[in-house]
């Protein structure tokens, strides 16, 4: 089962630091300057062996918002509650409540959704808009049938450095090592952070040849990235 527990770091960091493009999820490490997306307070309903069912709501395993996925993991401060796990990889079929999850070395997952789980795709949604063939990051207790109770589901969520290589009204077009990435701007949407600054909708200060940090949800379809939040340094850029 591709999950991992807080207590290995490693694994969790292997994951998060891989940046695997052209038909895999895009996901990279570095706290941005803001949550800027905050999906409220929720929490998962899991049942034991001997079928006894209880709530544990989500801020006991961590944030559920998308900056979140790439925080440090924490220990619950209540005993009864178990040390959560990692799950992550391309989703290979969805049958019922559970996402059969291939991971990217190979291994297999099982994770459980419920009405409780909190999704986020771009925006926080529900688990409805979860599709096969999409990247999935997902945090939760494990079960003794193995199966991933999720209380946290990230889905195509993209965490990465780049450089801005050019700017279009609709879109970026962004450069990540050898990789180009075309990023969608998304009116209403996409925000900027300059610095420590909150993040705003204003985008007039992004320029080319800019370092940037992007947030956001890749495409399966095109392998274009929906930005969520584009991240510069202090300074950086003049209006343009």
């Amino acid at each position: 089962m591709s999950a991992y527990r807080t207590g290995d770091p490693l694994d969790r960091r292997r994951f998060l630091t891989a940046a695997a493009l052209r038909g895999a999820t895009v996901i990279g490490t570095g706290a941005l300057s803001a949550s800027a997306l905050s999906t409220g307070v929720l929490g998962t309903r899991v049942t034991g062996a001997a079928g006894a069912a209880g709530v544990i709501g989500a801020t006991a395993l961590g944030a559920v918002d998308a900056d979140a996925a790439f925080a440090a993991p924490i220990r619950p401060l209540d005993p009864a509650v178990a040390r959560s796990a990692f799950a992550e990889g391309r989703i290979a079929a969805i049958n019922g409540d559970v996402l059969e999850v291939a991971g990217s070395y190979g291994d297999h997952s099982r994770v459980r959704v419920t009405g409780a789980t909190s999704v986020w795709k771009g925006r926080a949604t529900t688990a409805a808009d979860i599709e096969t063939g999409d990247g999935l990051y997902a945090r939760g207790l494990p079960l003794p049938d193995g199966t991933l109770a999720a209380d946290a589901v990230w889905v195509n969520i993209v965490n990465l450095h780049a450089t801005i290589r050019g700017i279009e009204k609709t879109r970026l077009h962004l450069a990540h090592g050898q990789h180009e990435i075309i990023g969608n701007l998304m009116a209403e949407r996409t925000s900027a952070a300059y610095g420590d600054a909150s993040p705003t909708a204003d985008l007039s200060r992004l320029t080319i040849g800019q370092s940037a940090q992007v947030l956001g949800a890749w495409r399966p379809s095109d392998d274009s990235v929906d930005l969520v939040r584009v991240a510069v340094a202090p300074g950086a850029g003049r209006r343009r």
